[in-house]
């Protein structure tokens, strides 16, 4: 599916400027504002941060992305990988995996001690991993 394609089905305008942040986060996967704010003006000098700002906000609320903090570093950064996955922490880089198997163990669990009635209440569960390694294989 095309950049143009993912935008149009999540319900939101194709602009240039929309293409150009999705591509960028398409080629970060992870990344701070500043990250992105400055692959976007290497790419498009004259978008403004309230622009990418904008657009980056768009994106999560339409689903495109999401926005995650660090839990040692309180930084926050956005995801390409807007579904349901877990993330694992190695030093300053951050691994996506997905599990459906612990996903759907936290639902049981969350269910059998009644904090939700059925798996439609829950939006969506991420699990972070702190580890001590420096690097992963």
């Amino acid at each position: 599916m095309t950049t143009t394609d993912k935008i149009k089905q999540a319900g939101l305008k194709v602009t240039p400027q929309r293409i150009v942040v999705y591509e960028v986060m398409t080629e970060l996967g992870h990344a701070q504002m500043e990250e992105i704010l400055s692959a976007v003006q290497a790419k498009v000098c004259n978008m403004t941060p309230s622009t990418v700002y904008r657009i980056l906000d768009s994106f999560c609320k339409a689903n495109l992305l999401a926005m995650m903090c660090h839990p040692e570093t309180g930084k926050c950064y956005y995801d390409i990988t807007a579904h349901e996955h877990h993330h694992m922490y190695v030093g300053n880089k951050i691994v996506d995996f997905d599990d459906s198997e612990l996903s759907a163990l936290i639902r049981r669990y969350l269910r059998e001690k009644y904090v939700v009635e059925s798996d439609e209440e829950i939006a969506k569960i991420q699990v972070q991993i702190i580890t001590h390694k420096k690097t992963t294989k």
